[in-house]
C-alpha cells in the first residue's frame, strides 16, 4: 500500500482532486478541463492527453452509470441508439488517427483544433442552454418519433468523433442534444442515459488510443487516486449548494483555453 502511495505523482493527484471535485459539484468539466490541463500545464502530447483522459472518464463514469442504473434512471433504448452511431464513429476516427500516425504534427493539429471547437461549444451551452432550449421549443417543438430516432443515432455519431478526438462533448453537448430530442423525458433520465452511454464510448475510444500507444498509465492512476474521493465528497456537497457561479466561471475558463488552442 505504501509503495503504491509513493508511486503517485502529487501534482497529478491534485489535478484529479480539482477536476473530480468540479465534476461532482456541477456534473460537467471532466474532459473539458482535464485534457487542456494535461496539454497546457504538464506539456503532455495532445494524443496522450486525450487517450489518458478517455480511460479516466470511462472509470469515473462507470460508478455514475451503476448508480443511475440501480435507480432506474437510464433509458437503455436511448443508450443503444446513441451507441449505434457513436461506436462506429469512434472506430473510424481511431482508424484515421492510425493512418495519420498518432505522433505526427497533423494529428496534433487536428486534436487541438477539435478540442478548441468542443470547448467553445461546451462553454456556450453552459452559459446559454436555457435560452437555446426556449428558442428551440418555440420554433421546432416535438419531432416525429422516426425522425427522433435517426437524429439520436446521428447525435451519437457526432459525439463519437468529438470525444475520440478531444475527449470533450459527452457531457454538456450530449445532454443538451438529448433534451432537444426528448423534451418530455425526465431530466434525471436524460443525465443517467448520457452518463451510461459515455461509458462504452470513452472505453472503446480509450482502448483504441491504447492500441496506438497514446495512454500514460502512471498519470492515469495518479489522476484517479485524486478524483474518485473528490467526486464522492463534492457530490454530497452539491445537494446543498448552488452551482451557478461555478458554471459561469467554468465557461469563462473554457473560452480562454479555447482561444489558447486556436491562436497561440
Amino acid at each position: 500500500m505504501w509503495a503504491f502511495i509513493q508511486s503517485l505523482d502529487p501534482l497529478y493527484v491534485l489535478s484529479g482532486v480539482l477536476v473530480g471535485g468540479l465534476v461532482g459539484f456541477t456534473g460537467v468539466g471532466g474532459g473539458s478541463l482535464m485534457t487542456p490541463l494535461l496539454i497546457l500545464l504538464f506539456g503532455i502530447h495532445p494524443a496522450t492527453a486525450v487517450g489518458t483522459d478517455l480511460i479516466y472518464a470511462a472509470v469515473t463514469k462507470t460508478g455514475g452509470s451503476i448508480v443511475h442504473g440501480y435507480n432506474k434512471t437510464v433509458d437503455w433504448r436511448l443508450v443503444g441508439r446513441l451507441a449505434t452511431g457513436s461506436i462506429p464513429a469512434t472506430i473510424l476516427t481511431i482508424a484515421l488517427l492510425y493512418w495519420l500516425k498518432i505522433d505526427s504534427k497533423a494529428t496534433s493539429l487536428i486534436i487541438t483544433r477539435t478540442l478548441g471547437v468542443a470547448l467553445l461549444m461546451t462553454a456556450g451551452l453552459l452559459l446559454f442552454r436555457r435560452t437555446i432550449m426556449r428558442w428551440y421549443l418555440s420554433r421546432v417543438g416535438e419531432l416525429h418519433p422516426g425522425r427522433v430516432q435517426r437524429l439520436t443515432v446521428f447525435t451519437g455519431f457526432v459525439l463519437g468523433v468529438l470525444v475520440t478526438l478531444s475527449s470533450v462533448g459527452a457531457g454538456a453537448i450530449g445532454v443538451t442534444a438529448l433534451v432537444m430530442l426528448y423534451p418530455k423525458m425526465e431530466p434525471r433520465k436524460i443525465v443517467g442515459s448520457d452518463i451510461a452511454h459515455a461509458v462504452p464510448l470513452t472505453l472503446v475510444a480509450g482502448l483504441g488510443h491504447s492500441m496506438l500507444g497514446s495512454i500514460n498509465t502512471h498519470i492515469l492512476v495518479s489522476l484517479l487516486a485524486g478524483s474518485i474521493p473528490a467526486i464522492v465528497v463534492m457530490s454530497l456537497v452539491a445537494a446543498r449548494a448552488s452551482d451557478t457561479a461555478v458554471r459561469v466561471a467554468l465557461a469563462a475558463v473554457l473560452i480562454l483555453v479555447c482561444l489558447r488552442f486556436w491562436f497561440f
